[in-house]
């Protein structure tokens, strides 16, 4: 297969529509963490913002300056990050990257929408950008529980 055909494949109807979506854009008012990351390779930037509650995400919000793909997987972040804990989110930062550098299983639900992102597998100068929502978030969650306890 081409490597043309292989982006075609790459840059699915399912991951466009996921970009055109993006849930919770934007930056959070005086939040309890706030994290941005970078992908050196491509320069993607992911900025996180959220507050925890309880040990839940209670408010997030996110800045993407990213690839199609980080926006996808920035997207499905989005739309599961809420309720969610630290631990859940690490779990999920570990899962994706073991789902794209070592062909693991898809996370576990609430994350099982980063399925989408499997073609992404081979591209992998695409991974950095595709792990920095979910990164960010768990990093940012972690920070937020240190500030509250």
């Amino acid at each position: 297969m081409s490597e043309t055909t292989d982006l075609i494949k790459l840059y699915s109807a399912r991951i466009l529509a996921l970009t055109a979506d993006i849930p919770h854009l934007g930056r959070l008012e005086a939040p309890q963490a706030s994290i941005r990351k970078r992908s050196p390779l491509c320069g993607s930037t992911v900025t996180v913002d959220l507050d925890m509650e309880d040990g839940q995400v209670s408010r997030f919000a996110q800045e993407v300056k990213a690839c199609a793909l980080g926006q996808a997987s920035a997207a499905v972040l989005g739309g599961a990050v809420l309720g969610r804990s630290v631990d859940e989110l690490e779990q999920a930062a570990a899962q994706l990257e073991a789902m794209l550098k070592r062909d693991g299983p898809v996370p576990d639900a609430p994350f099982e929408g980063f399925e989408a992102l499997i073609p992404a597998r081979e591209f992998k100068n695409r991974h950095t950008s595709i792990l920095l929502a979910v990164q960010a978030a768990a990093e940012a969650a972690r920070q937020a529980e240190g500030s509250s306890a």
